[in-house]
């Protein structure tokens, strides 16, 4: 190997070594629910170099780049061994998405991927797969739920982006290992944003799904709903009830859909959900809390107006712009809440808030009266109270 070719490849390892070893402080502002981070953690050059370059000078002497990343987003979380882990979406420049896990020793800064991507047990339709949401289940699995993707077999030659979704799933011990289970099954035409829920209802797995019409519009699909079935190995659900509905002018009125694993509280289950919306601009994401019953999880007890993250700043800046998701968060032993969200579907970045922080939001928010008057009426509220005290 020569000096030249040497030096090359000694200059793209500090480059990457200094960006993993960047700190990424708080931001000084926060609204008191969440602090956000003033850096994404993970970005497409956060991708190790040793993926993207062939580093054989016989094969590639003018060191050029040959499997290009075009994001690294919408990432699945947990807490392992303690270390903290996200199962993250790359999406490589041929549009392709696969896993790869990001581990980090605090959860907000030196994020580093795992030497190889996650080897996923496939089926002939996954031609694309992406968005897991981890779940650590009373059952001992560790389970991925995802979306997997194929061109729709009823279009037309002409038509080549109508695509079919589906909810697969898959489970693991390691986070390395994965045995792949059949696809969940459910009487709406495409599932997208299916959650697996913590824990057993009535002796059953319960799944939090997303009826939809089509790849992209919700249609006849009502929102959030959730479905019970016996087996994980042959998941069916036969009924799906809808617990948190799209409404006409909100932040969810095109669609919404659950993000990861609820949170389990004293006061009940901790949700956290994007909700779209139309504008001028295009469709525009962002992320809002709820709560349901602790044991009926069909009854939904507070929901805020309004949304808890929205995009900012340079978040507006990728590839679809207008959009944070989020499917992955990741409670600590001490109540902190981290919360991993996508910007832009291009980079992941972080916010912090605790347990107390957003049981507070939740129960004492006041909730959406759903008409201009209401809310200038809960306004007022607030205003009279505070200027007589």
């Amino acid at each position: 190997m020569s000096e030249n070719f040497k030096n090359k490849i000694a200059n793209i390892r500090q480059q990457y070594e200094s960006l993993l070893q960047l700190p990424n402080p708080a931001e000084l502002y926060s609204n008191g629910i969440i602090t956000r981070f003033r850096h994404p953690v993970l970005t497409p050059d956060h991708i190790p170099y040793f993926w993207k370059y062939d580093l054989n000078e016989k094969t590639n002497p003018l060191l050029l780049e040959r499997f290009g990343i075009n994001g690294t987003f919408n990432a699945g979380a947990i807490k392992y061994e303690g270390k903290y882990l996200l199962m993250v979406r790359v999406e490589g420049k041929d549009r392709k998405s696969f896993f790869a896990v990001a581990e980090s020793p605090n959860g907000t800064d030196q994020f580093r991927f795992w030497d190889y991507p996650v080897l996923m047990p496939g089926t002939p339709d996954d031609v694309n797969v992406y968005d897991m949401r981890l779940t650590l289940h009373e059952d001992g699995w560790i389970y991925g739920v995802f979306c997997t993707e194929k061109r729709d077999p009823a279009a037309p030659d002409t038509d080549q982006s109508s695509a079919i979704a589906q909810c697969g799933i898959a489970r693991t011990k390691d986070l390395k290992n994965w045995i792949r289970l059949q696809d969940l099954k459910t009487n709406s035409p495409q599932q997208r944003n299916v959650v697996l829920h913590p824990e057993f209802v009535n002796g059953q797995y319960a799944f939090y799904t997303r009826p939809q019409d089509s790849f992209i519009q919700a249609g006849s699909g009502g929102g959030i709903g959730i479905g019970l079935t016996s087996s994980i190995e042959q998941s069916y659900i036969e009924k799906e009830v809808i617990i948190d509905p799209r409404r006409y002018h909100t932040i969810s009125e095109l669609k919404n859909g659950l993000g990861p694993a609820p949170i389990k509280t004293p006061a009940g289950w901790l949700h956290l959900a994007h909700g779209v919306r139309n504008t001028a601009a295009g469709l525009r994401y962002t992320l809002y809390v709820f709560m349901t019953d602790l044991n009926d999880l069909t009854r939904v007890i507070h929901r805020p107006a309004g949304y808890l993250i929205a995009p900012e700043g340079t978040e507006y800046i990728g590839d679809v712009s207008n959009v944070v998701f989020s499917n992955g968060w990741i409670p600590d032993e001490d109540g902190r809440i981290l919360i991993y969200y996508a910007a832009a579907d291009s980079v992941m970045h972080v916010a912090e808030t605790s347990i107390d922080r957003l049981m507070d939001y939740v129960m004492y928010t006041p909730e959406d009266s759903y008409y201009s008057a209401g809310q200038v009426s809960i306004l007022n509220g607030i205003i009279n109270k505070n200027l007589k005290s």
